[in-house]
């Protein structure tokens, strides 16, 4: 999903605001990752999110 912002933000650019992407949710899917080890994948989503939000990691 981090991928859609800069997707939303270039086809409304292209099309003049015209178009507007629209998702909808199909299913969640555990992640049996450790959040804590800094080598796994959803650590990098994890620290991705909070810096986007503008928080510590």
């Amino acid at each position: 999903m981090n991928h859609l912002v800069s997707f939303t933000a270039d086809l409304r650019s292209n099309t003049g605001g015209q178009a507007f992407p629209q998702c909808v949710f199909d299913h969640w899917q555990v992640m049996n990752q450790d959040p804590f080890d800094p080598t796994s994948k959803i650590r990098q989503i994890v620290n991705d999110i909070r810096k986007r939000k503008g928080l510590k990691e």
